[in-house]
């Protein structure tokens, strides 16, 4: 079974730069690595990570992989800053299917998205109510240094849409 994490940027500065070189503000220079120590606590350390390369995922990234005792391999992808939920998809099935976890860092509205539709609604599924009550959270705020867990029985190059279980949603603070 495969795991995807799905974390979005730190909470960034808004000065007058280009989007992508956008910095993190001091809430999110707190808060990055709070989501870190939060994936840590719940043994959640991925084996691989594809990144925005904007600044304020990168540095999120960073600050999060930093409390971790290894820190697995990143790529920084440019089509995670542009792509859609159809994109990020395409992204995801390139990933080897021995690769357990991947971590996902990148922006919204798209990865609010990506998890809505990944996630299976089966009613009959166990924890259906908390984990409906999740996907509600997400559909209505998707908030900065959120992580969204799911997990797979599809190998990476079978991932579609309603193939995951969205088992964890939280929002750690620094």
């Amino acid at each position: 079974m495969g795991r995807l994490i799905v974390v979005r940027h730190a909470k960034s500065a808004w000065p007058d730069v280009p989007d992508v070189e956008r910095p993190l503000a001091a809430r999110g220079l707190r808060d990055a690595p709070a989501a870190g120590r939060w994936l840590l606590d719940h043994e959640l350390v991925p084996d691989r990570a594809i990144c925005s390369p904007a600044r304020r995922a990168a540095a999120t990234w960073e600050l999060a992989s930093s409390q971790w005792p290894q820190v697995p391999p990143v790529v920084h992808d440019p089509r995670v800053y542009e792509a859609d939920a159809d994109g990020l998809v395409d992204v995801l099935r390139e990933v080897a299917p021995t690769v357990g976890t991947v971590l996902l860092v990148g922006h919204q509205p798209v990865l609010a998205e990506l998890v809505l539709a990944l996630a299976d609604r089966d009613p009959a599924a166990p924890g259906a109510a908390a984990r409906d009550a999740d996907l509600d959270r997400i559909r209505e705020k998707f908030p900065t240094s959120a992580v969204a867990v799911l997990a797979t029985a599809a190998p990476w190059p079978r991932l579609r849409p309603g193939t995951a279980g969205l088992i964890h949603f939280a929002v750690p603070r620094g």
